[in-house]
């Protein structure tokens, strides 16, 4: 895991702060490659082949760096029978491009962005994995391209301007996604390929794959056929990120089946499995479950206890590392776990994308039932009733379940989907400045899902792995662990099962209300009992406590007197929220603090502090 920078017709001094931030991509060593006009940086974390997998490296004509893992780099020497001086998945990837070009990457397993100079031709390719774990930002304006693997990075190089109307998604959606913050920034799409010719700056970018065409597919494997072929592939996927490392891997384990199954399988093929459960004070500790994991499979197991009594102090610092606005609340726990992780290794494993691929989340439970962005009827029968009913004060009641499912399916169909998942300023709208619709690439996805008459389950569920999985969750993990020198490896992001779980049966997904029931079927041979049947929890962050209590001070100081966010939301309507005068669940307002806070965090620390 590494980090990566470079660029076309900048002065080489103007790298010089942005290779510094990004030290802690890389920390063990670094290298640089010049030819003209262009500039290449690799700053690396020595995983495989620690002696001799220093970059660029450079061979016949061509220059690579790489930010990643190529898990069946070994099966792809033989089967192209490759010949490497090296053991570095990197010279993989050169040789394989020399030979394939780009449709090499149909034949990669693992997580990657890189960039491949031929000196020859004088162009320059990037590519990035399928689901997007690793980042790529791209700068181009006038004659000038700029890359790097953080924006804070690529920022300190190319001084953007800011794109005022990208904010607008990040208040509603928690993040801005691949048209980032700035003017002449974008994000390098999941799955996708750019080339551009070093000389005339002529580019050209391509999607190499795409999650959608495997929901399109159904499996006529039946529900015991199914599990043996998950656990097969699981075995496969665990059994490669465990064995392409120099260093030694754990596993993050918690009290759920996804990191239970991936502990359990790991510990066949490596004894003495070093394993780690983290319990936050004052919240659901779940430690006690994946003890019975640890015990179970003799596992070296480590129980690492986090408190957030610094979390005033920490704050400003885990949210700049992002380097754009970043709401999701589960940032803090992730980096603390990672921050104390890493005292004790440099790869772990983990449990990511269970979720999104498996059918885990309660609010998938009724686009099983029915298809709420195409049915009329309920949009016509539930319109306007959940403005007549009293608001939930509590999210974790049923009656809160409840209210929601009416809300969202009164709504037409870009509105329910975000009803249905990050529910923030929805309901608010009227107090934004701006009535534009900041989601079209969402709408268009969804009407492209619409047209080829797929399942109201595999539309949410696409739609998530597409852009909340894609520009929040791998972000979050991305960032979390780098931001540490921590390596995160995610087995339920195999190639394999990438392609095999969209075209699941439904029914093995979500079992009448039975999330993830598939992956349930499956603990019941690794598991204990009493772990089969965990609901889903993930890291339940005390928001409301942090906002009235916690971080309460801070929050008033950055959102009185003039603010950023104020110019895309009324004033007096946050004035209100802080003064808690709006009508609104005690949750759903601390939610909306805390994105205004985020919001204003990084304006101040990251875009405008010099």
């Amino acid at each position: 895991m590494c980090g990566i920078l470079g660029g076309i017709n900048f002065d080489i001094d103007q790298y010089t702060d942005a290779k510094k931030l990004l030290h802690h991509r890389g920390p063990d060593e670094n290298g640089d490659f010049r030819d003209q006009n262009l500039y290449l940086y690799h700053a690396r974390l020595g995983i495989q082949d620690i002696k001799s997998g220093q970059q660029p490296l450079i061979a016949d004509g061509f220059v690579i760096i790489f930010n990643g893992e190529i898990y069946n780099h070994k099966t792809l020497r033989t089967a192209y029978n490759l010949k490497c001086r090296t053991n570095s998945d990197t010279e993989t990837l050169l040789k394989l491009y020399q030979i394939l070009g780009p449709k090499m990457l149909d034949l990669l397993d693992g997580m990657f962005v890189f960039a491949i100079y031929n000196t020859s031709d004088k162009t320059l390719f990037f590519a990035r994995d399928r689901a997007g774990e690793k980042p790529l930002y791209i700068y181009r304006k006038d004659n000038r391209v700029a890359f790097a693997s953080e924006l804070n990075a690529l920022r300190s190089v190319t001084n953007p301007e800011l794109n005022l109307e990208n904010f607008n998604q990040f208040l509603r959606y928690c993040f801005v996604g691949s048209s980032t913050p700035y003017k002449n920034i974008f994000e390098l799409p999941a799955a996708s390929w750019y080339r551009i010719n070093v000389s005339t700056l002529a580019f050209e970018q391509a999607r190499w794959w795409s999650i959608d065409e495997f929901y399109k597919q159904k499996s006529q494997l039946g529900i015991v056929e199914t599990i043996e072929k998950v656990d097969n592939l699981l075995h496969q996927s665990v059994q490669a990120r465990l064995e392409n490392s120099d260093l030694e891997v754990g596993t993050f384990l918690s009290g759920g089946i996804d990191s239970g199954l991936v502990t359990a399988i790991a510990s066949s093929y490596k004894k003495d499995l070093k394993t780690f459960t983290v319990a936050f004070s004052g919240q659901y500790d779940e430690s006690h479950l994946a003890e019975q994991v640890a015990k179970k499979y003799g596992t070296n197991h480590t129980k690492i206890d986090i408190s957030f009594s610094n979390l005033k102090n920490d704050l400003e610092r885990i949210l700049t590392n992002y380097g754009e606005p970043y709401a999701d609340s589960s940032a803090i726990p992730s980096y603390y776990v990672s921050k104390e992780a890493k005292k004790y290794l440099t790869v772990v494993l983990n449990g990511d994308g269970a979720d999104e691929l498996f059918g885990g989340y309660r609010r998938y439970v009724p686009f099983l039932h029915y298809d709420f962005f195409e049915n009329q009827r309920f949009k016509d029968l539930f319109h306007g009733i959940s403005s007549k009913l009293p608001y939930p004060k509590d999210k974790k009641t049923k009656y809160n379940y409840i209210y929601r499912l009416i809300d969202f399916a009164g709504k037409e169909p870009l509105q329910a989907y975000l009803s249905a998942t990050v529910d923030s300023f929805e309901g608010y709208e009227k107090f934004f400045y701006s009535k534009e619709n900041p989601f079209s690439e969402i709408e268009q996805n969804l009407n492209s899902l619409s047209f080829d008459k797929i399942s109201g389950l595999r539309k949410i569920m696409c739609l998530d792995f597409n852009f909340l999985f894609a520009n929040d969750l791998l972000v979050k993990m991305d960032i979390a662990t780098m931001a540490n020198s921590l390596e995160g490896r995610t087995p339920f992001l195999s190639k394999e099962i990438l392609e095999f779980a969209p075209t699941i049966n439904d029914e093995f997904k979500i079992n009448k209300i039975r999330t993830k029931h598939i992956l349930r079927e499956l603990s019941k041979k690794y598991l204990p009992k009493e772990l089969v049947n965990q609901p889903k929890r993930g890291f339940e962050v005390p928001l409301r406590n942090w906002i009235e209590n916690d971080l309460s001070e801070i929050t008033k100081d950055y959102l009185s007197g003039s603010t950023f966010a104020e110019t895309f939301i009324e004033k007096q309507f946050i004035s209100k929220l802080i003064e808690d005068k709006v009508k609104v669940s005690s949750e759903k307002r601390a939610k909306m603090l805390w994105i205004m806070l985020t919001l204003e965090i990084w304006y101040r620390k990251c875009y405008s502090k010099n």
